[in-house]
């Protein structure tokens, strides 16, 4: 896996903000709720809704972490206004699984699902995103329980809430439908660089139908 490309270097490269954003020493841990304790003889990773073929695709732990490994080094940006600068994340890449288990044609978004029915929605082309990465480490480390052990889905380009901790599939969606924080008045798109944080500056067409 290598080591790590230095900090410092890296902050060097990306030393610029997304607006309203200051920049973050360290990692804070923020999430809603407890932390779920890892049960690896009973996580599963599942592929569901509008898969091409029409069946539902599943994978225990350790079929889904021998998946091809990779590495993006991207910016965190929290929605609380903290960006964490030119961390190197690792992990399972979104289109791998879209590979191996392919949207059905009119498949136009997706839902991310993790631990107690938390969620999140995204486009599909955010979600297919070469840089979209279900990260397992973060600088050649295992991820923590509080940062989201053993999955974490991260999207550099949005919002961190668009990249749940603790992430157990996706449902393929032929429509939009509002996630977890989508639905609590958080953006629905989540753009860092437009600063779309809630939901009352959302344009025409950023949401679903009503």
């Amino acid at each position: 896996m290598g080591q790590p490309e230095s900090r410092e270097n890296r902050e060097t490269e990306q030393s610029e903000l997304p607006p309203g954003q200051r920049l973050q020493r360290g990692w804070p841990v923020t999430h809603y709720g407890p932390v779920p304790k890892f049960k690896p003889d009973r996580w599963e990773f599942r592929v569901f809704g509008a898969t091409a073929d029409g069946d539902k695709h599943c994978w225990n732990h350790q079929d889904f972490s021998a998946l091809p490994f990779s590495s993006v080094v991207a910016d965190l940006h929290c929605v609380t206004k903290f960006s964490m600068i030119g961390a190197e994340w690792g992990g399972i890449p979104a289109r791998t699984v879209l590979e191996l288990a392919p949207p059905a044609p009119d498949a136009t978004h997706v839902m991310v699902w993790a631990e107690y029915g938390f969620s999140s929605n995204l486009r599909l082309d955010d979600f297919a995103s070469e840089r979209t990465l279900f990260a397992t480490h973060k600088d050649g480390e295992l991820l923590t329980a509080e940062h989201g052990f053993p999955l974490r889905l991260v999207v550099p380009h949005l919002y961190a809430w668009k990249g749940p901790k603790w992430v157990r599939g996706i449902e393929y969606m032929t429509a939009d439908r509002r996630g977890f924080w989508e639905e609590r008045g958080y953006h629905n798109i989540g753009d860092p660089w437009g600063e779309q944080r809630y939901s009352y500056q959302e344009e025409p067409g950023d949401g679903p139908e009503l």
